[in-house]
C-alpha cells in the first residue's frame, strides 16, 4: 500500500491533514474526491484551507502538479470553493 506523500503536490503538512482525516492512500484520496476532501480538512481544522490546497489535491489526485490543470478545471474548483468554503 503506497502512501499519499507520493503524489505530486502532497508535501508534508497536507500529507499529515489528510492521514488526520483518515485519507492516508492514494486510493483513498481518489475514492474520496479533492471536493470532499477539502471539505474534511476544513471542518477537522476548523476552516483553515485555501483555495492552493484544494488545487493540490486534485492535481494530486490527476497526477499532476497543479499549475498543470487546466483553466476550466480551475475554475471548477474556484466555484465551488468559492460557495462551500470561503469564509465571508
Amino acid at each position: 500500500m503506497s502512501s499519499v506523500k507520493e503524489l505530486p503536490n502532497i508535501g508534508k503538512e497536507l500529507c499529515s491533514r489528510l492521514q488526520n482525516v483518515g485519507i492516508s492512500t492514494p486510493e483513498q484520496l481518489m475514492e474520496c474526491g479533492s471536493e470532499n476532501a477539502i471539505i474534511k480538512i476544513s471542518t477537522y481544522y476548523n476552516g483553515d484551507v485555501c483555495i492552493h490546497m484544494l488545487f493540490a489535491l486534485e492535481g494530486a489526485i490527476r497526477g499532476v502538479r497543479w499549475h498543470g490543470l487546466d483553466s476550466d478545471t480551475k475554475n471548477e474548483l474556484r466555484d465551488f470553493y468559492n460557495s462551500v468554503l470561503k469564509k465571508g
